[in-house]
């Protein structure tokens, strides 16, 4: 008869378990950084496929390439946020420059924060030229749902 209590007390069975256990994780985490990395490269292809739509310029599919075209992967925009300027605002979306030259269509939703200093304050009180910091998520329209926008003093403008 085979002793189960004695197999599952032996070294070998130990480590055959925390072997496996660190494979599932290792397996976690580079699923993981494929959910990451496809989002990511998701949003800025879709950025592209809505450039025209976004901005109101014809569709030239060999004409002007817009920059944020053909780079590698380290030089995609971010989907999840932005710090930059207003440029354009038409409630309930818009349209911030970011550090890097790219502008980008935030939707301001109903459960949106938006801060200024310590005070809570409301999309109305956006004003073009205005320094934002914002955090949210892509959607499918190549717009960022902000979560979170912070309103940044005048006093500290962002690198150009």
């Amino acid at each position: 008869m085979i002793d189960f209590k004695k197999i599952a007390q032996s070294k070998f069975f130990r480590g055959a378990i925390f072997g496996i256990g660190v494979f599932i994780v290792g397996l976690l985490i580079f699923q993981a950084g494929m959910f990451v990395g496809y989002h990511r490269a998701g949003f800025s292809y879709k950025l592209g496929d809505n450039y025209h739509r976004t901005f109101g310029e014809p569709n030239q599919p060999f004409g002007n390439v817009p920059p944020f075209m053909n780079v590698p992967f380290e030089k995609l925009s971010n989907a999840h946020g932005v710090i930059g300027k207003i440029i354009k605002i038409d409630l309930p979306t818009m349209v911030v420059e970011g550090e890097d030259k790219v502008e980008k269509v935030i939707l301001i939703k109903d459960d949106t924060i938006i801060n200024q200093f310590r005070e809570t304050v409301k999309p109305a009180d956006l004003k073009i030229d205005s320094n934002i910091t914002v955090i949210g998520s892509p959607n499918q329209d190549s717009q960022i749902e902000a979560k979170l926008i912070r309103i940044m003093p005048d006093q500290f403008p962002l690198k150009k």
